[in-house]
């Protein structure tokens, strides 16, 4: 699947998603001290498509709210708020060059090609380890995160989870996939 700029929601869906969003905004108040849903809400009715991305988020069982504001380029951050690593997003290698590697047992996909087809971003380690400043997600799961270059030129990825009230980071071979091993997203708003 490829990202197709195009893609819209229909307005049930629209209202639908608005709504599941907006119930977890206002229950979840600790993630974005400070915020308005309406402010949130004004700037999704104008970016259909980070409303579609958002839509694939929640599809895939990410259940993304909204974490924090970057004042620096006025964007409202959604990041993925499930509990354990998404479900709808697990059992993938950690890129397309990766999958290709693999000889037999390919999974479906890679965490990277889903990203560009969600059009949304992988979270990166530091935004792993703010995310977990805010409650406490991957107890019994993990999740890729975006690998520096040097590692992935070496054949490595890096992947994230907390275990003992501390996050850890790992590395793994990009080709290798575990039913417990997905990843987290990143949609700017």
């Amino acid at each position: 699947m490829t990202y197709n700029q195009s893609m819209e929601l229909a307005k049930e869906e629209m209202d639908e998603l608005l709504s599941v969003l907006s119930a977890r905004f206002e229950k979840n108040m600790h993630r974005h001290k400070d915020l308005k849903w309406e402010n949130v809400q004004e700037r999704l009715l104008a970016m259909p498509k980070k409303l579609w991305s958002l839509h694939e988020m929640e599809k895939t069982e990410g259940e993304p709210d909204v974490v924090g504001y970057d004042r620096k380029s006025e964007e409202y951050l959604f990041i993925d708020c499930s509990p354990e690593s998404p479900k709808g997003r697990r059992s993938v290698c950690y890129d397309r060059e990766a999958l290709e590697s693999r000889k037999k047992h390919k999974p479906e996909t890679s965490a990277i090609d889903m990203t560009v087809a969600m059009g949304i971003e992988l979270l990166t380690e530091e935004q792993y380890r703010e995310l977990q400043k805010l409650e406490s997600f991957d107890k019994k799961t993990s999740s890729w995160v975006k690998t520096p270059d040097d590692i992935r030129a070496r054949g490595g990825a890096l992947f994230c989870d907390l275990r003992y009230g501390h996050v850890f980071v790992y590395h793994n071979g990009a080709d290798s996939y575990y039913a417990a091993r997905g990843f987290r997203g990143l949609v700017r708003v």
